[in-house]
């Protein structure tokens, strides 16, 4: 076997179980250098389970790992660095009362005599990758300081601080804009040309064919096979991941539309969004669009009490509604499924029920007491409801997939029997099966009578889901579209800035 031959890594038969489940029954991966292997699979199948393997976060039952083919037992993330494995994750986990470069170099700061932290080296290291990254901000700069997007970046940096073997991303480009998409393709080129080994996991299709040079797929923690990309197609990779083929038609059906349940009349927020107008009746979704920082999030924020506005109006059912707290806009019927499922959505650690139950534990009490037995009949109308995959309420939300989490988010909010829905990046980081039952859900939400505000960064979701599509630019409504006028042309020109009359032009 020559040098070039050599994997970066290989994992060999690898199983791991936990009480009453196999969740790896025998699975093998090979990374070679200077290539990019993608990982899929349903939420579900193994990909976070195998690379905690990897990462000596979970010991395997049996099988064994190999750094370029040297047997090597993985005792914890810092070993696995060690080792030239670094992991990106998709749940940020920085310090956020540190700097950048505290952050970049954390449990590695460089050292000068009798210990001390010889600062101008960590900054200048730190600047030099930040450089290569092409970001704007410093190595001086505070994490909390800087936006979910950036923070991701510092997260990627972080890989950059070793002679990585092998880099595993974890959804990177779940937070970033089309422009950071770019630097982090780039960044991934630059490991490529190094001869490090890419693992890359993503639901997300386009990104698999644009970048990838194999794609592995599991199911129900099994392999269940390895193809070229260049050989491939979305509907075989899908078909490997779910077992059957997928329905990505739209599921837009022209229903006669209700009263109008909310309008937005100027409302405004500093320098987070201006002028914003819009009404959404019963039985309507609308969606939406725009790049990170257009101001989508914040006026949802808005709508759900957590930022006051400057300017504006906000009327349901025609009458004035006075917002300053999200008690306030729970009382008047408006309910948020937030983009942050796991930091804002869910109590991770708590069970099923719980979180389910969690906004209006003060309407179950009897003294001291929850009622035990209206919390368990409110979990079990919205499980049926919604089809959520649970052993029972028992289960912690933790171990639940990332599609059957958001359920539990959307249920928890729909047992408040609220006027208006609004669901944030309703799929982040969710598997296409997953996917597609989100949509066909939010369909269905909106023909029981709800309505729907959907944010989302993924153009095909909003294309997909939505009746109406509201295009926002730097903070302000540039277009609005129905299902039948948008097209993916005049909607990418809409949140690039450019008005109709300059298209014409």
């Amino acid at each position: 076997m020559t040098s070039e031959q050599i994997p970066a890594l290989r994992l060999q038969n690898i199983v791991k179980t936990f009480p009453g489940v196999r969740a790896l029954d025998g699975v093998s991966f090979t990374v070679m250098p200077g290539e990019v292997h993608a990982l899929m699979g349903e939420n579900g199948a193994g990909k976070s389970t195998l690379m905690k393997v990897l990462g000596g976060i979970y010991s395997p039952n049996e099988g064994q790992i190999f750094i370029e083919e040297q047997p090597t037992v993985m005792n914890s993330p810092l070993y696995a660095k060690a080792k030239g494995v670094v992991f990106i994750h998709q749940e940020l986990s920085l310090a956020e009362e540190l700097s950048v470069a505290e952050n970049v170099y954390l449990g590695e700061l460089p050292r000068k005599s009798f210990g001390r932290v010889d600062w101008s080296k960590l900054y200048a290291d730190t600047g030099a990758i930040l450089e290569r990254l092409n970001v704007g901000f410093g190595p001086k700069d505070m994490v909390t300081d800087l936006s979910i997007a950036n923070k991701q970046m510092v997260e990627i940096a972080r890989a950059l601080t070793v002679e990585a073997k092998a880099v595993i991303f974890d959804e990177p480009t779940a937070s970033l804009t089309d422009a950071e998409k770019s630097v982090l393709f780039d960044v991934i080129e630059d490991l490529k040309s190094r001869g490090v080994g890419i693992v890359y996991i993503s639901h997300r299709m386009e990104e698999i064919f644009r970048i990838s040079n194999r794609v592995t797929v599991l199911r129900d923690g099994q392999y269940r096979g390895t193809v070229n990309t260049s050989e491939t197609n979305e509907d075989e990779v899908t078909n490997l991941m779910i077992g059957r083929s997928l329905d990505l038609s739209s599921d837009i059906e022209h229903v006669k539309l209700g009263d109008v349940a909310l309008e937005v009349r100027g409302l405004s927020c500093g320098k987070l969004y201006q002028d914003i107008s819009f009404e959404v009746r019963e039985r309507e979704v609308v969606g939406f669009y725009g790049l990170v920082g257009a101001g989508r999030t914040e006026i949802a924020e808005t709508l759900f009490g957590l930022r006051n506005p400057s300017d504006g109006t906000i009327l349901l059912y025609g009458a004035e509604a006075t917002i300053n707290s999200p008690s306030e806009a729970i009382e008047a019927g408006i309910s948020l499924v937030p983009e942050d499922r796991k930091g804002q959505g869910l109590i991770v650690g708590m069970n099923c029920r719980d979180n389910m139950t969690l906004p209006q534990v003060d309407d179950m009490t009897a003294g001291p007491f929850v009622s035990n037995g209206a919390e368990v009949a409110i979990f079990d109308q919205y499980r049926d409801k919604l089809n959520i995959k649970t052993p029972g309420w028992r289960q912690q939300v933790g171990n639940l997939s990332g599609g059957n989490q958001q359920k539990i988010v959307i249920g928890k909010w729909l047992s408040m029997h609220p006027k208006v829905l609004i669901v944030d990046e309703p799929t982040r980081g969710i598997d296409v099966g997953s996917k597609s039952e989100i949509h066909k859900l939010i369909r269905e939400l909106a023909a029981q009578g709800y309505a729907v505000i959907v944010i989302s960064s993924e153009m095909p979701e909003v294309l997909r889901v939505s009746d109406r599509i509201i295009a926002m630019f730097h903070g302000r409504i540039m277009r609005t579209f129905t299902a039948d006028e948008v097209t993916e042309d005049n909607l990418v020109q809409a949140i690039s800035g450019i008005t109709p009359e300059e298209d014409a032009a």
